[in-house]
């Protein structure tokens, strides 16, 4: 299958629409404190105006059921993202309300105690996929921080998860290349490396983000 590209962080209709025109599968809102932070109304005002195909992912952090539960209703999201400090049983309470059409993303940051969390994100049945982010000290995403490909080559992308892989952290039109060479994920994720301003895209680098990944992707070697 083709790689999936997810284009996130985006905070007005304008900027959806150039990642959805650039050619990427899904696009993502952060409903966490962040320079990217949208409102539920702000984005059930932009998610009608996107085609039925494009996966449309609210990002959320410490975030109850009852939140997520009415964001996803609310601003028509077909998946969500949720992070390892969530409660154990949300991405089982989200599946058990919404059924196997709404996409369960688990966030995983790079460190020495990954490929445990990714063998137990692995066992629940409920999570789609697992996306292996970078963080600092003050941010769990979009810190424009790449984490140690290839240690995570041997430890996380040998090919043994059961769960399909996003990278994400500090990809850039650069070096996606590199990445999907290095680790064949099913899916890419980017936030500041296709921006011109934190919350506000750049048409160029968000084209070539895309084109680059895709002419990197080999289909024929994927599973």
């Amino acid at each position: 299958m083709s790689l999936w590209i997810k284009i996130c962080g985006n905070t007005s209709l304008a900027d959806a629409q150039l990642a959805v025109n650039a050619g990427a599968d899904a696009v993502g809102f952060v409903f966490a404190p962040s320079p990217r932070r949208v409102t539920r109304d702000q984005i059930a005002a932009i998610t009608p105006q996107l085609p039925a195909s494009v996966g449309k992912i609210g990002v959320f952090v410490d975030t109850d059921f009852p939140e997520i539960s009415a964001a996803v209703v609310q601003c028509g999201l077909t998946g969500v993202q949720i992070h390892s400090g969530s409660h154990a049983d949300l991405p089982a309470r989200l599946r058990h309300h919404f059924g196997p059409g709404l996409r369960i993303l688990q966030v995983l940051h790079f460190g020495e105690d990954t490929a445990v969390q990714l063998q137990k994100a692995s066992s629940d049945p409920s999570i789609d996929a697992a996306l292996i982010d970078s963080r600092t000290a003050t941010a769990v995403g979009g810190t424009g921080m790449a984490f140690d490909w290839q240690a995570a080559r041997a430890t996380l992308f040998s090919g043994e998860s059961k769960l399909n892989l996003i990278v994400a952290g500090g990809l850039t039109p650069a070096n996606v290349a590199e990445a999907i060479a290095t680790l064949n994920p099913w899916g890419v994720d980017v936030v500041s490396g296709v921006e011109s301003s934190p919350g506000k895209k750049d048409p160029v680098k968000i084209r070539a983000f895309v084109a680059n990944a895709r002419e990197s992707d080999k289909p024929a070697e994927r599973t």
